[in-house]
């Protein structure tokens, strides 16, 4: 049914590949399906931490990978694609999802905040706009 899956993930909070990243391995297993684990740098953080040059751009985003390398590791599933991208966050997890031929993309979600209410999750941005399936991960 599902030939590649997508995990997207925050490398500052936890709660995001906690439950994710096991239902995706369980869903890879059942569908012999191959999975990528992505993050997005944020526009916000790359302005703050990587300002004026692709210089310091290019070594955020190879400090970011380094981080992923790290985390997929530590949560042994090293056989995972691994993808880093940078800009709006749904956008960037879109755009992902399209570079790597992601039918599903398996993500976290967290209670809604008033700020969500407001502004939009970003899940909510992603399962509005994707071309394949999402699957919208509760704690």
């Amino acid at each position: 049914m599902f030939s590649h899956i997508l995990v997207p993930v925050d490398l500052d909070e936890p709660s995001s590949w906690a439950k994710a990243v096991p239902v995706a391995q369980a869903l890879a297993q059942s569908f012999d399906a191959g999975v990528t684990l992505c993050t997005i740098v944020p526009d916000k953080l790359a302005v703050v931490e990587a300002p004026w040059t692709s210089v310091s751009l290019g070594a955020l985003m190879d400090k970011t990978t380094t981080r992923l390398h790290s985390l997929s590791r530590e949560l042994g599933v090293e056989s995972f694609g691994r993808e880093v991208g940078c800009g709006n966050i749904a956008g960037g997890i879109l755009a992902i999802a399209g570079d790597v031929g992601a039918d599903l993309i398996a993500l976290s979600s967290h209670r809604p905040e008033m700020k969500d209410w407001l502004l939009g999750a970003n899940a909510a941005r992603v399962a509005r706009h994707a071309k394949c399936s999402v699957l919208i991960v509760r704690e």
